[in-house]
């Protein structure tokens, strides 16, 4: 049998997009820690860190085989966009802001640095991106091999209900209490199927 693949998980959330690896060992990254305790309930073999996803990389990156990141998107997202322009028309308090330099700072560095195989997800941006990445379903990401296409027949839409949202995402969070919404938190999640589909594209 083939050595697990070392994989470093930034910004690991619950752990929707490692949900279907396998023959793998995991190092996931969370600073959240409601959030990672959710994903250490469901992936018990893995080891979790509370921490910095950003730091972790920089200090981290040459210890892996393969390294997903997924920055944290709002800045960059074409609702907030829409939504921020939408309240300038009507003076609300939404604000404009930068859009997170840390998602291209990620790139760059595993671009120059890493000799492993890596990728990093994001939203579809509001601005042409300023490295250019590949479309896989509803996200982006940027990567040192080819991913192909990648199709999903079903996609997970923002107004399902807490029922229809866990099935689709394979989560059960009804025994959690919790600050932030659930639904929120099952939405961030990157779909299972699709990163199943990077990673064995990783290693193959």
């Amino acid at each position: 049998m083939l050595a697990p693949v070392r994989v470093l998980n930034l910004y690991a959330g619950i752990g929707g997009n490692r949900k279907h690896w396998e023959n793998v060992e995991v190092t996931a990254i969370e600073y959240n820690e409601e959030i990672a305790m959710i994903y250490k309930d469901h992936f018990p073999n893995d080891t979790v860190i509370v921490a910095d996803a950003h730091e972790y990389l920089l200090k981290n990156y040459m210890n892996f085989d393969f390294i997903w990141s997924s920055p944290p998107c709002p800045t960059h997202s074409r609702m907030r966009y829409t939504c921020t322009k939408q309240a300038q028309k009507t003076r609300d308090k939404l604000e404009v802001v930068y859009p997170s330099m840390v998602l291209y700072q990620e790139i760059i560095l595993l671009q120059k640095y890493a000799n492993c195989k890596w990728v990093v997800e994001n939203v579809i941006p509001y601005y042409e991106p300023l490295i250019k990445g590949t479309k896989l379903g509803r996200h982006l990401f940027w990567s040192n091999f080819d991913l192909g296409k990648f199709e999903k027949k079903t996609e997970v839409l923002r107004g399902n209900s807490m029922k229809i949202l866990q099935e689709q995402r394979g989560f059960d969070l009804s025994k959690y209490k919790l600050k932030q919404r659930k639904d929120t938190i099952l939405l961030n999640c990157v779909d299972s199927e699709l990163g199943k589909y990077v990673l064995d594209l990783a290693v193959s």
